[in-house]
């Protein structure tokens, strides 16, 4: 199961460095000043494209949508909020962050648009490895952290957000801040300014944002990881990325996958969304 369905760094065990629970706007209180528009561009408009772009329109930030087909492929209901079909090329130009909501295995491909960025863009990465789509990739499978190995591939660092929510519950289960059932998502970043402002996007896409420290421990939110696709609230996902083994979350990644695709007869289809998370809490968690 995807989240889609739902240097080198080496895997480690240690804790996450923030353990207690802490919202962007209670951590990062300046993030109330920011200013309210954020140009964005999304990279890819499947399961999780799509409602990215349709939550941050909604919330009020100017959108540009691209896919590797052209704008004139992008399905109206893609910009029903007001976001832009545009090309890949102008959906990276005049912009202060770019969402890459594509498969892992192609983000060596969007490289160079990547590489064309002012160092000031901050990058947001949602994919997952899962090697039945995206091929073996023989660093991540030795234990390379699958966020170091995206900076690689880009030739610059990537905050990892919304890669381990399932797209079901990315587009029903959103809350309005202090609810108390809003799911939290982690955000993993080696700098203040990629931490702060994709956490404050998590936080307009309606969840909570939870600093999960630096890309090297953005592992504890890979496939196969108790929070993965596992929709906890804020008061429980620190003690599940804690507890994250990074011997055991291969396995149960693959466990999950080929679950979902005896249930569904293939490695493509989407679960429902109870089924997602149910399945997931008994493999992970």
């Amino acid at each position: 199961m995807t989240a889609a369905g739902c240097s080198p760094g080496r895997l480690h065990t240690s804790p996450p460095s923030h353990p207690v629970p802490v919202s962007h706007v209670e951590r990062l209180p300046h993030l109330t000043t920011r200013r309210s528009t954020v140009k964005i561009g999304i990279l890819g408009v499947g399961h999780i494209g799509k409602t990215l772009a349709l939550k941050l329109s909604a919330a009020g930030h100017e959108v540009k949508a691209a896919n590797s087909r052209g704008p004139e492929t992008i399905q109206a209901d893609v910009l029903a909020t007001g976001a832009r079909a545009v090309t890949a090329a102008e959906a990276v130009v005049d912009i202060d962050a770019v969402i890459l909501s594509v498969p892992l295995n192609s983000l060596p491909r969007i490289a160079p648009l990547i590489a064309g960025l002012p160092a000031d863009t901050v990058v947001i990465d949602t994919s997952n490895y899962y090697p039945h789509r995206d091929g073996r990739i023989e660093a991540i499978d030795a234990g390379q952290v699958e966020s170091l190995w995206v900076a690689e591939q880009l030739g610059r660092p990537a905050a990892k957000a919304w890669n381990q929510i399932g797209s079901a519950s990315l587009a029903a289960r959103g809350r309005p801040a202090k609810s108390a059932d809003r799911i939290a998502l982690p955000v993993a970043a080696d700098s203040p300014r990629d931490r702060d402002l994709a956490m404050a996007l998590v936080e307009d896409t309606g969840f909570d944002a939870f600093d999960a420290g630096t890309l090297a421990e953005s592992w504890r939110q890979q496939p196969g990881t108790p929070c993965y696709c596992t929709d906890l609230t804020l008061a429980e996902l620190p003690g599940a990325l804690h507890t994250a083994d990074a011997t055991r979350a291969p396995k149960r990644r693959d466990l999950a996958a080929a679950a979902t695709a005896e249930r569904m007869g293939d490695q493509t289809t989407n679960p429902d969304l109870d089924w997602s998370v149910r399945l997931s809490r008994v493999l992970y968690m």
